[in-house]
């Protein structure tokens, strides 16, 4: 694997635009940490987030029962305080993801939020120092935008899986050099969302097939197969279940904040092929760019640009799917020399919290264009590089 120029620097003092950062995302994080201890002990807001779909899927599963069944899991989320004007929530995830919901059977809502919420806080703190020790950037205050990112946080705080992705993409990196078994094994977190995955899974399959590293395929499998046999012995029907569930679910009715959602509603809104025009464009682009740059190619470096479009070419994608950004982000904030892009980076994630801060609601149309905002950073900062 051709490897590319590392963007390892000498420590040098810190200047203002790196401690206004630190200084922000300390606080970011600390009020976020301060929120997810406080939440449990407060009322039904434990139960008032994405995490009670999980939650009502983990008791479902550890009384052996349907975990996509509507009107039991209705009754789990209105007791544990889901406002009724969300309807019915159902674990969208594939059902190989059904394992890791079932640990939440066992315990009550409000402890089972309290533990939900630190171990996706741990996916964030141990995926971003692990992507700058990758990066000899460990010590590094730029690594505070990816603490403090505001849909990292945001997932932090609803309780969604994408931070698992997250960790699963990141460790990927780190082990793929020397142990790719593992590093496939790691590609089954982000199988948990896989539609966020398109664009950069179809590279990394020509990939394997040009790099005949086909442990990481093996590795894969192994998770795989894994994860399938833990579903079948605590929901032998959840095939079945899950495409039953689909068909109820009224996804296609929901706005999601992506550009494929986008382009559907605003042209033909009962037309779903339009809603994955973008992902089939942004694959064609991403097997050219490799082909192009097969013989140089490093997931460490291009695999941050990938990933960026594979999240804008996303069929679905809400804007706390958008943590799986944070690698590109910290990578062009390693290598860029500009002062204010760092600074406009760091703004625009505190505007985003501020938004929603101030009522602005994750379907709000507004969100579509930040995904396009972080590819467009992220190809200025790439542009503006450090004298090597």
């Amino acid at each position: 694997m051709a490897g590319a120029a590392q963007p390892h620097q000498p420590r040098q003092k810190p200047d203002f635009a790196e401690l206004s950062i630190a200084l922000a995302g300390g606080l970011a994080l600390t009020l976020t940490a301060l929120f997810l201890c406080v939440a449990p002990l407060t009322g039904k807001i434990a139960g008032a987030r994405d995490f009670v779909v999980y939650w009502a899927t983990g008791q479902q599963l550890a009384h052996h029962a349907n975990p996509y069944e509507t009107e039991a899991v209705g009754k789990l989320e209105r007791g544990a305080g889901l406002d009724p004007g969300y309807g019915i929530l159902y674990m969208r995830n594939p059902p190989w993801g059904l394992p890791i919901a079932l640990p939440l059977g066992l315990v009550g809502v409000r402890f089972g939020a309290l533990l939900w919420s630190l171990l996706l806080l741990g996916c964030l703190l141990l995926s971003v120092r692990m992507f700058g020790e990758l990066h000899g950037q460990t010590q590094s205050l730029l690594n505070w935008l990816g603490y403090s990112f505001a849909p990292a946080l945001m997932c932090v705080i609803v309780g969604q899986t994408s931070l698992f992705a997250l960790l699963g993409l990141v460790l990927f990196l780190r082990l793929l050099p020397r142990t790719p078994f593992l590093a496939g094994m790691a590609l089954w977190l982000c199988t948990l969302k896989p539609h966020l995955f398109l664009a950069f899974g179809l590279v990394l399959a020509i990939w394997i097939v040009m790099e005949k590293s086909y442990r990481v395929v093996l590795g894969f499998a192994f998770a795989m197969v894994v994860s399938l046999g833990l579903t079948w012995l605590i929901a032998p029907a959840a095939w079945t279940e899950y495409e039953q569930m689909l068909r109820i679910s009224g996804i296609e009715k929901e706005f999601i904040p992506c550009l494929g959602v986008a382009l559907r509603m605003w042209v033909n809104p009962q037309s779903m092929l339009l809603q994955y025009l973008p992902a089939v464009a942004g694959c064609l682009w991403a097997g050219i760019w490799y082909w192009r740059k097969r013989g140089r190619w490093d997931w460490k470096s291009d695999g941050s640009l990938l990933m960026l479009v594979s999240l804008v070419c996303a069929p679905y994608c809400w804007l706390f799917d958008q943590a799986l950004a944070i690698p590109a982000l910290l990578y062009g904030a390693y290598i860029t020399r500009s002062r204010l892009l760092l600074a406009a980076l760091a703004l625009g994630s505190v505007a985003i919290e501020a938004s929603l801060m101030m009522g602005v609601k994750l379907p709000s149309p507004l969100f579509v264009w930040v995904a396009p905002a972080w590819l467009c950073w992220y190809l200025l900062a790439s542009k503006i590089r450090k004298s090597p």
